[in-house]
């Protein structure tokens, strides 16, 4: 299992970094990719057990860098009613409610003697309901906006149960969901009990990258601790989250 973890995080790292290349994302993209992973779901009656999107720009050159004060400043004047904590060198705003739970990340990395910053969005929902859906209406393109003020590289992902539908084979899962999204299998790997899945559907305008063609992943998983349960996460272009 721990070899298995492994290459799962190996795998989402090189489609991390290959991202890097990758078409930007605008606000309307955004909104609608997860309320298509959420319609699909739905149609084939899986429950929504959370959600979560996922955005993040690099400040690449001299004057980002050098003005990133300055955006601390601004986004700080902006979410004054969010918490604000500084450790290491980074920044982290938080906001929570009864259904949302929303950060703010200004990171700097050391990679390879290069001083690389992020400035990081994500919003995570327990449930999908209608107000998840006024949230992404409402909410949503003004935060984008407010945050990174232009197109910004993003990555959805929902989570479900499929606890009722347990004596079937992930296999026959897996097929379904590919059907449902009318999306064609790139690579994958597959256990009695985890199935991991790297696809394209044309549901989903963006790729990867120009060099990669894909756009969707998909795993399941079967345990038996503490009852039998089956348990699904689909992301746009890739999955952020540990699953």
């Amino acid at each position: 299992m721990k070899k298995l973890s492994l290459l799962i995080s190996i795998l989402g790292l090189i489609g991390f970094i290959a991202i890097q290349a990758g078409n930007k994302t605008t606000v309307a993209d955004v909104q609608q990719d997860l309320e298509t992973l959420a319609s699909v779901l739905q149609d084939e009656n899986i429950l929504i057990t959370g959600w979560s999107l996922y955005a993040k720009k690099s400040l690449v050159n001299i004057n980002e860098r050098e003005n990133a004060e300055d955006l601390i400043n601004d986004l700080k004047a902006q979410f004054p009613d969010w918490k604000w904590s500084h450790s290491n060198g980074n920044i982290t705003a938080t906001s929570s409610t009864s259904e949302l739970q929303e950060n703010i990340r200004i990171a700097t990395t050391d990679t390879n003697g290069r001083s690389l910053t992020y400035l990081m969005y994500e919003v995570r929902g327990q449930s999908w309901n209608k107000n998840t859906a006024a949230f992404l209406k409402e909410n949503l393109p003004s935060r984008i906006f407010d945050i990174f003020r232009g197109n910004v590289e993003t990555f959805s992902c929902i989570e479900g149960d499929l606890s009722d539908k347990i004596d079937s084979a992930l296999f026959v899962f897996k097929e379904e969901l590919l059907k449902a999204f009318n999306a064609k299998e790139i690579e994958g790997l597959e256990e009695d009990s985890f199935i991991s899945v790297s696809a394209f559907s044309p549901l989903f305008n963006k790729s990867l990258s120009k060099e990669h063609e894909m756009n969707m992943q998909l795993g399941l998983r079967k345990t038996e601790r503490l009852g039998a349960k089956t348990t699904l996460v689909v992301g746009t272009p890739i999955i952020t989250i540990e699953y």
